[in-house]
């Protein structure tokens, strides 16, 4: 197994020419390839530098890279102008779009006994390593899994082989990872690399994945002092390794342990990234472990238009709300509909404050009546930009008209915590 780039620290910022050639300095040392799949991730992890790495790939690769496959996961495919933005002159005709309910392959399946190991004893099914078959059956000599290392609450530390084995996989792999990672804690995985969930999927990969020639490609990305963000790392190899190396340099990056915990949240969700709470709540389950019982979280979400970026989920959020992990697995118990979407289960779970705080959703396309209708409280988007606006208040601790509040810009690149809940 081999490692053919490991470079970052809490202070570097590479510069897409640094990017470039340390890429091409990786893919050179694979040796030839002629048919090359890319796997990076869709416009939600736009901030993970991966449509760069895309377009630097096929640069380099000409007409040898023959297709990209988004790891969509369960989200809603690429619009062509979201494709354009995120990886710019890239030809179009190269994209696939991945259907989680139709376009996988069973390359096997983890024994029940593991994870009714791994889950303490909560559940007990096998989970079916699935993936896409264009990468099972494609017949490609170079499989680039690209994608950002960072926080996550579903499996501790994004990226690695849940790119490939969440991101491109199927219903019930999906569903019932996400399941597992609910049920055990979500405040037990997140910013871990080594949970549950990810030695799941480590299984799959040592038992089922090893014959196909998968590279990692992980980046981990920060904010800077002065604004805007910066590429802290660059982590390429064929195993763990690199993804470890990577978990590391993220948690310095992106984990903040504050020593108070916070009253008052105001979460700001861009129009261009988060178009659902589906992807949305990481407002919730990023920030947590900061807030204090009794807190408030203020999630201003002007591009937020549904629950479920898929329709099934969408009903199923809509029918079974966001009541809380107990409500929750009553409701699995006692209902087939939701059983059998496991995915929507945990994400049920995942976006409930357990009744410990107050979340006020303000969207740009929902009604009071639909957010109320899941369990949130609704508030007025134009009056809450008008009084807490994005475009004048920074990271972190702010006032705003003598109140104190902690703002955050983007949820996706980090993870809050006070250290009473670490």
């Amino acid at each position: 197994m081999s490692l053919y780039c490991a470079t970052g620290s809490p202070e570097t910022d590479l510069s897409s020419t640094e990017l470039k050639a340390l890429l091409a300095e990786s893919l050179a040392k694979l040796g030839p390839r002629n048919r090359v799949l890319a796997v990076p991730p869709d416009q939600s992890r736009e901030h993970s530098r991966a449509g760069e790495l895309t377009r630097d790939a096929w640069q380099y690769y000409g007409d040898r890279l023959k297709v990209i496959l988004p790891a969509l996961g369960t989200h809603t495919a690429m619009r062509l102008a979201q494709i354009a933005h995120m990886f710019g002159e890239v030809p179009q005709n190269l994209f696939r779009v991945h259907n989680w309910r139709t376009d996988v392959e069973t390359l096997g399946e983890v024994p029940a006994e593991f994870i009714r190991e791994q889950s303490e004893g909560k559940l007990n099914y096998a989970w079916p390593a699935q993936v896409n078959q264009l990468i099972s059956q494609g017949g490609f000599d170079l499989i680039l899994s690209i994608g950002q290392v960072v926080p996550h609450e579903v499996i501790g530390m994004a990226n690695y082989n849940k790119n490939i084995l969440v991101g491109t996989g199927g219903h019930d792999g999906i569903g019932r990872s996400h399941y597992l990672g609910a049920v055990y804690g979500m405040e037990r995985i997140m910013g871990r690399a080594a949970n549950p969930v990810r030695n799941v999927l480590n299984y799959a990969s040592d038992h089922f994945l090893r014959h196909l020639p998968i590279v990692y490609v992980q980046t981990v990305v920060g904010r800077r002092a002065e604004g805007g963000l910066a590429l802290r790392g660059l982590f390429i190899g064929d195993d763990i390794e690199c993804f470890n190396l990577a978990s590391a340099l993220s948690l310095k990056v992106n984990f903040e342990i504050l020593d108070e915990p916070i009253m008052k949240a105001v979460v700001y969700l861009d129009p261009k990234e988060f178009h659902s709470t589906w992807i949305g709540n990481k407002a919730i389950y990023r920030t947590r472990m900061a807030l204090a019982d009794g807190a408030e979280l203020i999630i201003l979400a002007p591009g937020v238009k549904e629950f479920g970026e898929d329709k099934t989920i969408d009903a199923l959020i809509r029918k079974y709300g966001y009541r809380g992990t107990e409500t929750t697995l009553k409701a699995v118990e006692a209902n087939e509909d939701l059983a059998n979407d496991l995915s929507a289960a945990a994400h049920l779970i995942h976006g409930s404050s357990e009744g410990r705080f107050k979340i006020t959703w303000c969207p740009g396309f929902l009604s009071k009546e639909e957010v109320e209708g899941v369990g949130f409280n609704y508030g007025d988007l134009t009056s809450m930009l008008a009084r807490y606006d994005p475009r004048k208040l920074s990271d972190g601790l702010n006032s705003v008209e003598g109140e104190e509040i902690f703002f955050i810009a983007n949820p996706g690149l980090g993870l809050w915590a006070h250290r009473s809940r670490l």
